[in-house]
């Protein structure tokens, strides 16, 4: 290690992030044959080719994959030594990325900003779609800072917060017979349900509880969160969603709710990030910011918090 070119380790965690020596080089301000001259001094260091090409880029040998970790841990305290200890956030520039599960974009990411921009007004956030990413991959090689989740990766390299839990209601098109009283299990499960195909809601404990009964939902429909407020409104569908999904469906849609004669697992959001950001300042301050701002929605919503 006494000869080791630190720099070498700084290629070595663009590659693992971008799975390409061209973007790598354009992370760092390097030509690309400037960063092919480091990773090959970097493999005459190891004894091993530490990436190899393929229909995904470029990615780690075993040797690499070992690396990762304690390289990106090593790097990102040596960056949080030298940036300094202090985050200000009256003055901070930083830009947090977040995945979010739909449930989190609806219910979070509005009460999120709101906050942020009050107390941190030049540091930026990129809210992504949990549903489309590799999630544990991305927060791994430091592109995600977080992610909004259901559930968190079992695996010991993740720390996790649960945020909220939240139960289910039935939505439905004002004016719908099922809103004249409240329907019981065997009505419920008759009705033509909508499935929101992108909600990755746990509705299993619902269809066991049915089942139990000799009954199942008789699904007509399946759509995803964008257009299943309009098929409510233009059909005799009924749909499941959480309780402030429904809520926010509601206030843009014509549409009512009405409360469930059986209930699903309730709906859990999680915090979720990679274990060597746990002590990083500007890091502490966004799970801070976003704890509290669950805290205060659970309050004025009467949800269950963590």
């Amino acid at each position: 290690m006494d000869r080791m070119d630190l720099n070498l380790l700084v290629v070595f965690e663009a590659i693992l992030r971008e799975r390409s020596i061209t973007r790598a080089g354009q992370r760092l301000g390097l030509s690309q044959p400037a960063m092919s001259h480091a990773l090959n001094r970097l493999r005459h260091r190891m004894k091993d080719q530490l990436f190899v090409r393929s229909p995904q880029g470029m990615v780690p040998t075993p040797l690499g994959e070992r690396l990762a970790d304690p390289v990106r841990h090593a790097l990102t305290e040596l960056r949080s030594v030298l940036h300094g200890e202090e985050f200000l956030p009256e003055t901070a520039r930083q830009r947090f990325v977040i995945a979010v599960s739909n449930y989190a974009a609806i219910a979070f990411v509005g009460p999120i900003l709101q906050r942020a921009r009050a107390l941190a007004p030049q540091v930026r956030f990129s809210f992504r779609p949990s549903g489309t990413l590799d999630v544990p991959d991305l927060l791994d090689r430091g592109e995600l800072d977080l992610a909004l989740v259901a559930h968190a990766p079992l695996l010991q390299r993740f720390q996790s917060r649960q945020l909220i839990e939240e139960d289910f209601v039935g939505v439905a098109r004002r004016g719908h017979p099922v809103l004249e009283g409240s329907p019981d299990v065997t009505r419920f499960a008759a009705m033509a349900h909508l499935a929101i195909s992108s909600s990755g809601d746990d509705l299993t404990r619902l269809d066991a509880l049915l089942a139990e009964r000799g009954l199942s939902r008789q699904i007509a429909a399946e759509a995803p969160y964008l257009s299943a407020g309009a098929v409510l409104t233009q059909s005799d569908m009924v749909a499941v969603v959480a309780r402030h999904i429904g809520e926010e469906f509601q206030r843009a849609y014509p549409v009512q709710l009405f409360e469930l004669p059986v209930q699903p697992q309730p709906l859990v959001a999680t915090m979720v990030w990679q274990s060597r950001f746990q002590d990083q300042p500007a890091h502490r301050w966004l799970r801070e910011l976003i704890g509290t701002t669950a805290a205060e929605l659970s309050s004025e919503r009467g949800a269950w918090p963590a």
